[in-house]
C-alpha cells in the first residue's frame, strides 16, 4: 500500500505534489485540533468522585423531601410554615443561610427561590433587581443559583439572623457601598466563593440548555454551604457556644390561612422598581385556592428552575425606602444605597398583601442588627401568612398598582 502510494506520487507534477502537501497539512491540523481540544475540554471541566462533570448536569430539586404521611407540627421560626418533625430536627442543627442570586434576564428561570423561607429584593445596579433568600427550614438539598455579588444594604438585612453568607463577590470601592470591607467589618460569617472555591461552588454553563455568559452561571447547594459553614466552626453555635437564634426576634404569625379582617381587596398587583426598566416590573396575581400569589416578570411566569413550578409566596410586602447614589467613585456610580434603618430613617411606607387584601402600614428598623418588623396604620405588628415571605424592596416614589 505504501509503494503504491509512493509511486502514484512520484509521478505527480511538481504543482501536483504542492497541492496534495497542502491538503494533507490542513487535515492533519483538523485532526489535531480537534483531539486537542476535547482533551483540554475533558480536563478543565472539575470532575465528581465517579468521574461524572459538575459543570454540565442540569439543575433538579435535588435531596429528600419531607415525607407526606407525617403531621407538620413544627413551625419554622422564618416564616412560621408548618413542616414535619424530622426537618426540625434537621434546622435545629444550623443556622441560617443568605444566599445572593442575581435577576438579569440571562439568569432567568432560577435554581432555588421557591425553596427560601424568606426572600428580599431590590435593585442590585442600573434598574436590574437582586434577590436575596434566606433558608433555614427547606428538607433535603437544594440547589441554587446563579449566585452573584454582595451589595451593601443586603447585609442589614441579614444581620438580624446572624446567619452563613454566600456570594461572589461583592461591591468594594472605599466609601459607604463597601459591602466587601463591611462583611469583614461587621463580622459576617462570610462564604464568598472566592475564598472557597470548587467543590463548594461550581459553574453550570449548561444550567439553561443553551450557552450564557459566565457571571450567569455559578452554582452551588445548600448542603454544600452549610458543610463549608460547620468546617469554619459557623454551625448552629459559634466558637463561644452561642446560638444564632439567642437575640433573634420571630415575626408573628396567623393561625394557618385565617382571614385578615382588615384591607381593600387587592388580587392583582404591579410592582415597579425603575420605570425605566420594563424587563424587570413584577406582577403578582392571588391564586384564590393555594392562598399564594402567582409571580410574572416582565410580563411572562416566573418560575423556579428546579420545580418547574411558578414563584408563589403567601405573603408579599412593597417596602418604600429612599435610594441614593454612593458617590464612590465607582464606574458610572451605579452603586446605589438604601435608607433602611435608623437613626436617619428608620421608618417607612409598607403594603402588606396576603389573602388577597392589603394592609397598608409601615415598616421599622432601628440599626442594623435590630428585626425588621410591619406595623399596621394603628402602630399594630402585622402578624403574616405561615409561608414564604417576598419583601421588595423599591424607591420612594415608585408605581405600585393594585
Amino acid at each position: 500500500m505504501i509503494k503504491i502510494m509512493r509511486t502514484f506520487f512520484e509521478n505527480l507534477t511538481k504543482a501536483q505534489k504542492v497541492l496534495v502537501l497542502v491538503i494533507m497539512a490542513v487535515v492533519l491540523y483538523t485532526v489535531s485540533a480537534g483531539v486537542s481540544f476535547s482533551l483540554f475540554a475533558n480536563s478543565a471541566v472539575p470532575k465528581s468522585s465517579d468521574g461524572s462533570s459538575l459543570q454540565t448536569a442540569l439543575p433538579g430539586a435535588g435531596g429528600e423531601q419531607e415525607d407526606p404521611g407525617l403531621p407538620r407540627t413544627e413551625a419554622c421560626p422564618l416564616n412560621g410554615n408548618l413542616h414535619t418533625k424530622p426537618a426540625k430536627e434537621a434546622w435545629d442543627k444550623r443556622r441560617p443561610l443568605a444566599v445572593m442570586i442575581e435577576n438579569h434576564q440571562e439568569s432567568r428561570p432560577q435554581s432555588g427561590l421557591s425553596s427560601a423561607d424568606v426572600v428580599y429584593e431590590t435593585v442590585a445596579e442600573g434598574g436590574i433587581t437582586r434577590f436575596m433568600g434566606m433558608y433555614l427550614c427547606s428538607f433535603g438539598d437544594i440547589q441554587l443559583g446563579p449566585v452573584r455579588s454582595a451589595r451593601t444594604y443586603f447585609l442589614d438585612w441579614l444581620s438580624e439572623y446572624d446567619p452563613l453568607y454566600a456570594h461572589v463577590g461583592g461591591a468594594n470601592t472605599p466609601g459607604p457601598a463597601n459591602a466587601l470591607g463591611q462583611i469583614i467589618d461587621y463580622k459576617i460569617k462570610d462564604l464568598n466563593q472566592f475564598g472557597i472555591g470548587y467543590p463548594t461552588f461550581w459553574r453550570d454553563y449548561q444550567r439553561l440548555g443553551r450557552p450564557v455568559a459566565t457571571e450567569h452561571t455559578m452554582y452551588t447547594t445548600t448542603k454544600k454551604l452549610w458543610d463549608i459553614g460547620e468546617k469554619k466552626g459557623w454551625g448552629v453555635a459559634d466558637a463561644l457556644g452561642v446560638r444564632w437564634d439567642k437575640n433573634f426576634v420571630p415575626w408573628k404569625f396567623l393561625k394557618s390561612d385565617e382571614a385578615v379582617n382588615t384591607g381593600a381587596a387587592a388580587t392583582k398587583m404591579t410592582v415597579n422598581f425603575w420605570e425605566s426598566q420594563k424587563d424587570y416590573q413584577v406582577e403578582w396575581n392571588f391564586d384564590q385556592a393555594s392562598n399564594s400569589y402567582k409571580r410574572k416578570n416582565a410580563g411572562s411566569d416566573h418560575v423556579d428552575l428546579n420545580t418547574k413550578q411558578q414563584l408563589s409566596p403567601k405573603t408579599v410586602i412593597v417596602q418604600y425606602m429612599k435610594e441614593s447614589r454612593a458617590n464612590d467613585g465607582y464606574e458610572g456610580n451605579a452603586h446605589l444605597l438604601y435608607a433602611n434603618k435608623g437613626p436617619q430613617a428608620p421608618t417607612g411606607k409598607a403594603l402588606i398583601f396576603m389573602n388577597g387584601k392589603v394592609v397598608k402600614g409601615t415598616w421599622n428598623k432601628a440599626n442594623r442588627l435590630a428585626r425588621e418588623t410591619f406595623k399596621d396604620e394603628a402602630g399594630k405588628e402585622i402578624s403574616f401568612v405561615p409561608g414564604q415571605i417576598w419583601i421588595q424592596t423599591v424607591p420612594e416614589g415608585s408605581s405600585v398598582t393594585y
